[in-house]
């Protein structure tokens, strides 16, 4: 209660993607169109994955656990936006800023550390194939699945905790379609150096340390298959096996390091809105696009299904 006395603005006013009438429109359907693929698209894989038991290997499984995120990565940032597109500015409670700006942090953070795993996963595949189905038991899979969303948990709930103990007392507008820390950190009227901090240091780290793991899975990976594969062929089969993780791990990176690594305080809010849109609302669309365009089984499985229908 405290901590509520000090905090003069109880609600933030999110100002949303544009005011432009003609774009408001053309972006309202553009992304609710973007929204409802991610949702369709991903629940598709979730269903297949959980339903059919040929789909119940550790590639698949790692497959479904980010479609299942992106479902709610999605749906934490872009309904409000949404709204904001057609009624203009939205108003959201100082409760209901830092729940978004958990959730949106724990879900992304999740995201990153769950790629690495299916980079290891692939390594393993790969590198090691008589030993995989040993390496990668359920269990591990189990393991490496829960200690992914638990880091990003925890990862969130910092961030959460240090935002909500600043004050905020000036103008209450964010330059923002959803709450974020840097357009936060702005408005606040207490210091916020050791937010600052925990984003450039702790941030940084959660987005670098599992890109580097990627990029030394893919090295090995690629050592291995020069060495070791000596047919055009075989060369070929085994990087198309990678090829939708790669385009992911791209998309999903890319952005991400270009919003999150140091000096986070150097960019515009106009630019950063841009970055935000891409993870937030295209990539959740296009992964499962990608994922079912380039993985076999998943690609029968849906056929079976469809022909079903």
């Amino acid at each position: 209660l405290a901590m509520l006395n000090q905090t003069e603005i109880n609600e933030f006013i999110l100002w949303g993607l544009t005011d432009v009438q003609g774009l408001q429109r053309f972006s309202f359907i553009s992304f609710l169109l973007l929204y409802l693929t991610s949702l369709l698209g991903n629940g598709a894989i979730v269903t297949m994955v959980i339903a059919k038991p040929r789909l119940h290997t550790p590639m698949c499984f790692f497959l479904g656990n980010p479609s299942c995120l992106d479902i709610f990565y999605s749906t934490v940032t872009v309904p409000k936006m949404l709204t904001g597109l057609l009624f203009g500015h939205q108003p959201i409670s100082f409760g209901g800023c830092l729940a978004q700006l958990h959730f949106f942090h724990f879900l992304g953070s999740t995201e990153g550390v769950l790629l690495a795993t299916m980079a290891y996963d692939r390594y393993v595949a790969i590198c090691n194939p008589l030993r995989y189905p040993l390496v990668m038991n359920p269990r591990t899979c189990l393991l490496l699945a829960v200690a992914s969303w638990s880091s990003g948990f925890v990862h969130a709930m910092m961030h959460s905790v240090m935002t909500s103990q600043l004050s905020f007392c000036g103008h209450n507008h964010i330059q923002h379609f959803y709450c974020d820390i840097k357009p936060l950190l702005k408005l606040a009227c207490s210091s916020t150096s050791l937010n600052m901090t925990l984003l450039n240091v702790v941030t940084t780290s959660i987005a670098l340390g599992p890109f580097t793991l990627i990029v030394l899975s893919y090295l090995y990976i690629i050592s291995f298959v020069f060495q070791k594969v000596w047919s055009q062929e075989g060369r070929w089969k085994l990087f198309s096996t990678c090829a939708s993780h790669l385009t992911i791990v791209a998309l999903f990176y890319t952005p991400v390091l270009f919003n999150y690594t140091p000096p986070s305080s150097g960019s515009s809010p106009k630019s950063d809105m841009r970055v935000s849109l891409m993870y937030s609302v295209v990539t959740p669309a296009l992964n499962p696009l990608i994922y079912s365009l380039r993985n076999q089984e998943v690609r029968s499985a849906l056929k079976k299904l469809l022909g079903r229908k």
